[in-house]
């Protein structure tokens, strides 16, 4: 089984925090595979500083658990809201992550991935959650 997790950050503005990667299309919420040992809100912590130079502050909410039947059919993920924390640098783009930005929900690019849009529905406007990613 793949265990995954995928922060969704929203800032005192209502923006969403999204990240475009150098190996698959479209902008994406940040996360990636939780490693062995790791809680998910550790995995969520290193996940976040890695992508996108964010620290989490407090506890983040778990929004809900997710199956990734796109991934592969053993791929469940964990997606938290995390609305405390601080940026602590512009992100430089490398091979992994082009770019990490935070857009109004109104504004989302045109290739924002259809289970982000999901989740940022889910969260924002109160949209029924799905299992399925």
């Amino acid at each position: 089984m793949t265990l995954g997790v995928r922060g969704l950050v929203i800032d005192e503005r209502g923006r969403a925090l999204l990240v475009k990667h150098g190996y698959v299309p479209g902008w994406h919420l940040p996360g990636g595979g939780v490693e062995v040992g790791e809680t998910f809100e550790a995995a969520l912590a290193r996940e976040l500083a890695e992508e996108a130079n964010v620290v989490v502050e407090g506890s983040p909410i778990l929004h809900g658990l997710f199956h990734n039947r796109r991934v592969s059919r053993r791929d469940h993920v964990a997606v938290y809201v995390v609305r405390r924390f601080r940026v602590i640098g512009e992100r430089a783009p490398d091979r992994e992550i082009v770019a990490a930005r935070f857009f109004a929900l109104d504004a989302l690019p045109p290739d924002t991935t259809r289970g982000t849009r999901s989740r940022l529905a889910e969260v924002v406007e109160g949209a029924p959650i799905s299992p399925q990613w």
